[in-house]
C-alpha cells in the first residue's frame, strides 16, 4: 500500500491564526437558498457549498487556498493497483449530538447519494467508486457499493478504475458523512432543525424561509478551539445591488456576487474589499435538445450559437470582468488544452448569414417564425445578458419569451427541460476536465441540455479507463470537440470569482475553486 497525502495537503496542515481575535458572527450574502440541508438533495449551486461545506466535513476537506487537506480522515493509503483505497478516521470527530463520526456514517451517505431514488444531483461524482453507476441506473443493490467499514475508523473504498485525483472528490459535499443513528431514527426527517446534528464547525440553528439561515459553533467539532467565529448567518440576496448596500452599511461581512457591471466603480470607491479571481467556472445557455422543442434540431442550435456575439456580452454588459469563451472546459484546467466551438470566431457578417440559412432549412422564416423561451434565474446580470443575447438573436427572425424565477425554482424548472434557451453555469469541483463534461454525459442530471451523444459518452468511457494521462487528455478532448461540433450548448464567458469580503477578516483567500470555510475566518477587533 501507498500511503498518500500529497505534498500540496500535508503543506497546508497548519494554519496560524492572528494573535488578537475575538469571537464574532459572520454575515455572509448568498443568491439563492439551498433546497435541503441533505448534501444529496441539493441542487448544485455555489451557495449549497457555502452553506452545508460549513455544517458538515467529509474525510477531506479545504484549507483557505482551496488546497485538500485531511477531515475526519487522518490519512489514507492506496494499494498498488490504485483500486483500493484506505481511509483511517479520527477518533475525536464527533456529530454536534455528541454521538461518535463512525465510517458506517460514511458508508450511508455514499449509498443515498447513488440512491436511484433519491436522485441526486452530485451522484456522478461519485462513480469511480466499483458499481456506483450501475446503482445509480437501477441495475445494483446498494449493499454492492465498493465502499466497506473495517471498522469504526477504517473506510475501504473499491474503486473501478484508478482515479489518482479521488482524494480532491471527497472534500465535496456529496461525499461528507450522514450521522447514521439520526437517518435510522427518523428517516428524510433527519435535516429537520428538531432533528439535524451536524460535524463540521458549525451547527444550524434556526432557518427564515426566503430570508437566511443561523449556524453557531459546534462545540463537538474536533478542532473547535481554533475557530474564531461564534457562528454564520447566510442571507438570500438574490439581487445584487441589494447585497452591495448591504454590504456598504455593514449588515454584511461577505457578499458572494457582485454586478460585473459595476467592477470599475467598485475598485475606484471599495478597492481593499473587492476580490476578482480567476476561477474554473463556464457561463453558458442550455439548449434544449429534446424532441418537441426548436433547439432539438441541430441547424438551430449552430444558428443560436453563431449570432451570439460573446465579446460585446462581456466587454459591454460585464465590462470586462470575465473573458469570452466558445468552450465548456475553461482555458487553465489542469493537463488540457482548450477546444472551440466550430464557426463562432469568424466574421459576424458571415456568421449571420449562415445563420440566416441555417434556419431556413429548418424551416424557420417571415411566415413560420421562430419563437423561443428563455429561462434565467433572477438577477440583473442574468437580465442584461439575456436582453443582449435577445437583441442578437432578432435580426434571425428568433423571439424570445423570458421567464425568470427565484433560483431554486429557475435550477428545478429546468432540470425538468421546461425550457428552450437557459442560463446556467458550472463551477469546478475538481480540476480536471471531466469534471465539466461529465455534466453533458446521458443520464447525468446536471445534463439540463438532454444532450444525448453515443460518440461523446464512449469518448468518456475510454478516458475514464485510460491510465495514461496523454491518452486520457486526448480522449477528453475530442470528447469536447464533439459536443461543441454538436452545438449541444451555448457557452458564454468564461466565469470569475467575484466576491466583496470585509477588509478586517482574515483567513479568507482567493482560490481557483470559489469555496471558502468560515472555520478559517475571524473578525478582526
Amino acid at each position: 500500500m501507498k500511503r498518500l497525502v500529497s505534498g500540496c495537503m500535508a503543506a497546508a496542515l497548519v494554519w496560524s491564526l492572528p494573535l488578537t481575535v475575538h469571537a464574532a458572527t459572520l454575515d455572509i450574502g448568498i443568491y439563492g437558498e439551498p433546497a435541503s440541508l441533505d448534501a444529496a438533495r441539493v441542487t448544485g449551486a455555489v451557495y449549497d457549498n457555502d452553506v452545508l461545506g460549513d455544517l458538515f466535513e467529509g474525510l477531506v476537506t479545504l484549507a483557505p487556498d482551496g488546497d485538500y487537506q485531511p477531515g475526519v480522515a487522518t490519512d489514507w493509503s492506496v494499494s498498488d493497483d490504485g483500486l483500493t483505497w484506505t481511509f483511517n478516521l479520527r477518533e475525536d470527530a464527533r456529530w454536534s449530538d455528541g454521538e461518535p463520526v463512525t465510517a458506517e456514517d460514511f458508508v450511508l451517505a455514499f449509498q443515498r447519494a447513488l440512491d436511484p431514488s433519491i436522485a441526486s444531483i452530485y451522484a456522478n461524482l461519485l462513480y469511480p467508486l466499483d458499481n456506483a453507476a450501475a446503482i445509480n441506473r437501477g441495475e445494483a443493490e446498494l449493499d454492492t457499493l465498493g465502499v466497506h467499514a473495517a471498522n469504526d475508523h477504517r473506510l475501504e473504498v473499491t474503486l473501478e478504475q484508478p482515479t489518482p485525483y479521488l482524494p480532491t472528490l471527497m472534500a465535496h459535499i456529496i461525499a461528507a458523512p450522514v450521522p447514521a443513528h439520526l437517518v435510522r431514527e427518523h428517516g428524510n426527517d433527519w435535516t429537520q432543525l428538531s432533528n439535524i446534528a451536524s460535524n463540521g464547525a458549525f451547527m444550524p440553528s434556526r432557518w427564515v424561509s426566503h430570508d437566511h439561515i443561523e449556524a453557531v459553533k459546534n462545540p463537538q467539532f474536533h478542532d473547535a478551539d481554533s475557530v474564531t467565529l461564534d457562528g454564520v448567518n447566510y442571507h438570500l440576496v438574490e439581487d445584487l445591488n441589494t447585497g452591495l448596500s448591504r454590504f456598504r452599511s455593514g449588515n454584511l461581512d461577505v457578499m458572494r456576487d457582485f454586478d460585473a457591471s459595476r467592477y470599475q466603480w467598485l475598485k475606484d470607491n471599495l478597492s481593499d474589499a473587492v476580490h476578482l479571481h480567476n476561477q474554473l467556472s463556464t457561463y453558458y445557455y442550455a439548449l434544449n435538445n429534446r424532441e418537441g422543442h426548436p433547439t432539438s434540431d441541430v441547424r438551430v442550435r449552430e444558428a443560436l450559437n453563431l449570432a451570439l456575439r460573446r465579446d460585446i456580452i462581456v466587454e459591454k454588459v460585464l465590462q470586462g470582468a470575465a473573458n469570452a469563451t466558445s468552450s465548456l472546459v475553461p482555458d487553465g484546467t489542469a493537463h488540457y488544452e482548450m477546444q472551440t466551438m466550430p464557426g463562432v470566431e469568424g466574421d459576424i457578417d458571415a456568421r449571420m448569414d449562415r445563420a440566416k440559412t441555417l434556419l431556413k432549412e429548418a424551416g424557420y422564416g417571415p411566415e413560420h417564425p421562430l419563437d423561443l423561451r428563455l429561462r434565467f434565474n433572477s438577477r440583473d446580470d442574468h437580465r442584461r445578458i439575456a436582453v443582449a443575447a435577445a437583441a442578437m438573436w432578432k435580426p434571425l427572425g428568433i423571439n424570445i419569451e423570458m421567464v425568470n424565477a427565484e433560483a431554486n425554482v429557475h435550477y428545478a424548472e429546468i432540470a425538468r427541460g421546461d425550457f428552450d434557451i437557459a442560463r446556467a453555469s458550472w463551477v469546478a469541483d475538481f480540476d480536471d476536465a471531466s469534471n465539466f463534461l461529465g455534466i453533458l454525459a446521458s443520464g447525468n442530471t446536471k445534463n439540463y441540455s438532454g444532450y444525448k451523444s453515443a460518440e461523446f459518452d464512449d469518448l468518456l468511457a475510454q478516458a475514464t479507463a485510460e491510465a495514461d494521462p496523454d491518452e486520457r487528455r486526448e480522449l477528453l478532448e475530442q470528447a469536447e470537440r464533439q459536443a461543441l461540433g454538436d452545438y449541444a450548448m451555448a457557452p458564454i464567458y468564461a466565469d470569475a470569482a467575484r466576491n466583496l469580503v470585509n477588509p478586517d477578516m482574515s483567513g479568507w483567500e482567493d482560490n481557483a475553486i470559489n469555496r471558502h470555510l468560515s472555520r478559517w475566518i475571524s473578525i478582526n477587533p
